[in-house]
């Protein structure tokens, strides 16, 4: 789960500075994104990110004590 955290976290990236640079990720792969939701997409990828690598964080350290 951490991997895709990760994963995610790195897409976020390209998405945000692509935008900056005038390259549109998400109509690049045939995907139209309405404008409210383009604007906010490389924050929303984001936070899902951290969101996951949070739960992995904290599962392996939940099984770290048990162990």
């Amino acid at each position: 789960m951490k991997f895709i955290g990760i994963a995610l976290i790195i897409f976020a990236l390209v998405d945000f500075i692509g935008s900056y640079a005038g390259f549109d990720l998400w109509g690049s792969m045939g995907i139209s994104l309405p404008d409210v939701v383009w604007q906010y997409s490389a924050f929303i990828e984001g936070g899902i990110g951290l969101f996951l690598m949070k739960i992995a964080d904290q599962s392996s350290a939940a099984q770290t004590e048990a162990g």
